[in-house]
């Protein structure tokens, strides 16, 4: 039996499919979680990253000011295929930033909600979600990773400014 069970062709063929719902998947997701951010202060996005006692509190203001434009341009970027393998390395590492965050909560037994999608907040002990977070934020990294690693697809810019033609298909 073949170390590969596609035909080399047929998967270059398939790939530009499969990366089509990854890019949309992971730009759903960041837009979900960016846009309810931006109707909240920066005094509020602030504090909200406050809460988790990792960065200083000038710190963790900037972050909270900058995150939700941050996510929104992340989504853009996947939604339009531009830079769609640097969109998507930022993605994880990110990604891989809020893990580490949520994690650092649950080891110093820190008890808030995690924010996602709007502000930290306190949460009573032994109410937190921090494994369905982790596990979350894990998922997400599935079409991160598929993008880094095949960010070919239809309907991209990266392929229109490049010069190179549209993915064929089967």
């Amino acid at each position: 039996m073949p170390a590969f069970p596609l035909h080399p062709t047929t998967f270059r063929r398939l790939q530009p499919l499969l990366s089509l719902p990854a890019r949309a998947g992971l730009c759903a997701m960041w837009l979900y979680y960016a846009v309810p951010k931006l109707s909240y202060s920066n005094d509020a996005l602030g504090l909200a990253v406050r809460a988790y006692r990792i960065a200083p509190d000038g710190l963790a203001d900037a972050f909270g000011t900058v995150q939700p434009f941050l996510e929104l341009a992340l989504g853009l970027l996947v939604l339009i295929g531009l830079g769609t393998r640097l969109a998507a390395a930022l993605s994880a590492l990110l990604l891989l930033v809020y893990i580490a965050g949520i994690i650092s909560l649950g080891a110093r037994g820190i008890a808030i909600n995690c924010g996602c999608g709007g502000i930290a907040s306190q949460a009573a002990a032994g109410h937190t979600r921090y494994i369905l977070d982790v596990l979350r934020d894990v998922g997400y990294l599935v079409p991160a990773g598929w993008l880094i690693w095949q960010p070919r697809s239809p309907l991209v810019l990266d392929s229109w400014l490049l010069g190179e033609p549209e993915p064929r298909y089967l």
